[in-house]
């Protein structure tokens, strides 16, 4: 027989009933997960097995909604380590079948406790595997969540009012207020730095400065709204651009930017948001996927190796080749001859750029996917190696 619920906080023995709607109309019944109340985002989904804590705290999931594919969600709770940021970033969460105890010896407290706390709506006991299919077939769309007791014609209604993610300019609502040093870390090479990097915060992960802190790389994270002559008083080795939300076709004055950088011969390195400004920079188009690749399972070809590398992805937009130009080919820009060296696997979408100069020289390079693996394989640390090796044959040229 259970004991009556405390006064001072409800019965979580008792099932709060909550609604999906999608913006085409289609409704998904379930239970309240974490936080009450109402959300709106863009529905996406991410094929994770693990890694659930990474995937909260990414900053490119601001005003998304992440249905998880695996069906069992939670089960290693909440622990203090492993967050990217500093806050819970996604705006709605939907799993199938939430755990009931976490099991993990670094567990501080439950993935529903955490979501509760820093107000995050989420649903529950729904079939994702459908919803990912219907997903799949129709594309991302505009959802809305709700376990106010609202009818699903209402929350309709709200999801169709809500903003949608193309044209949408979101690096500064997540970026930070101001700029901060992540220090080299020590090894083979010594105790002192080997080289510093101006790096443009448009919602980046705390496990990417840290992968350069271990090379050797005094990392200075800029705010996004940061001006070139602002990048160049750090006294940089390399430029990088980070991950982060929003339409890269909405963003203009980091491609600027990039422009200046480039035309001053620094060097760059860019992952995800990155990579999409880095294409708009060298004049390519880009566009929304259908639904896009989130997951820590995306087989991607490096064409400079052959290497078939497994990556962990977020990303609903992605860079246009030229039509007519096969991926094999090089094309002149402003600054170089730029090619594609990285292609997904599954769809032949644009993973990753290079600019290379007249002498076939590296001036600039970027990726589509986290080579920083948190959460996913470290199959692609070495982009990390390869920006060393850019900026250290820049300082000897």
């Amino acid at each position: 027989m259970h004991a009556p619920a405390h006064p001072d906080r409800p019965d979580r023995s008792a099932p709060r009933p909550a609604i999906l709607v999608l913006e085409d109309g289609r409704t998904f019944h379930g239970e309240a997960y974490g936080a009450e109340g109402e959300t709106f985002g863009e529905a996406v989904f991410n094929t994770g097995m693990t890694g659930y804590q990474e995937t909260l705290t990414d900053p490119s999931y601001h005003r998304q909604v992440v249905v998880m594919t695996a069906p069992h969600v939670g089960n290693t709770g909440i622990n203090d380590e492993d967050a990217e940021s500093g806050r819970i970033w996604v705006a709605g969460y939907v799993v199938r079948d939430p755990a009931r105890v976490p099991s993990s010896w670094r567990s501080r407290r439950t993935l529903d406790d955490e979501l509760r706390a820093q107000g995050v709506v989420g649903i529950s006991g729904i079939d994702t595997r459908a919803l990912t299919r219907h997903l799949r077939e129709r594309g991302a769309m505009r959802v809305g969540i709700s376990s106010t007791g609202a009818d699903a014609t209402a929350v309709l209604a709200r999801v169709r009012e809500s903003a949608e993610m193309t044209g949408s300019e979101l690096d500064g609502e997540v970026s930070t207020g101001e700029a901060y040093v992540v220090p080299a870390l020590p090894g083979p090479w010594g105790s002192e730095k080997r080289f510093t990097v101006a790096a443009l915060d448009l919602g980046i992960k705390a496990m990417t400065p840290h992968r350069m802190a271990e090379r050797g790389i005094e990392v200075h994270v800029l705010p996004a709204t940061a001006a070139l002559d602002e990048i160049e008083a750090v006294a940089p080795d390399g430029l990088f651009f980070s991950n982060g939300p929003g339409d890269p076709a909405a963003t203009t004055h980091q491609v600027e930017l990039l422009r200046g950088a480039l035309a001053a011969g620094l060097p760059y390195f860019g992952i995800c948001f990155g990579n999409q400004l880095f294409g708009r920079a060298l004049g390519f188009d880009t566009y929304k996927l259908t639904y896009g690749h989130r997951g820590i399972n995306q087989p991607v070809m490096d064409r400079t190796t052959t290497k078939v590398e497994v990556t962990a992805h977020n990303h609903g937009f992605a860079v246009r080749w030229p039509e007519g130009v096969p991926l094999a080919e090089s094309v002149p820009t402003p600054y170089g001859r730029a090619s594609v060296s990285h292609v997904c696997l599954n769809d032949d979408v644009v993973e990753g750029l290079e600019l290379r100069d007249d002498r076939g020289r590296l001036k600039a390079f970027s990726v589509q996917y986290h080579p920083e693996a948190a959460a996913g394989p470290h199959d692609a640390g070495y982009l990390f190696d390869r920006f060393c090796q850019l900026m250290s044959e820049q300082k000897e040229a």
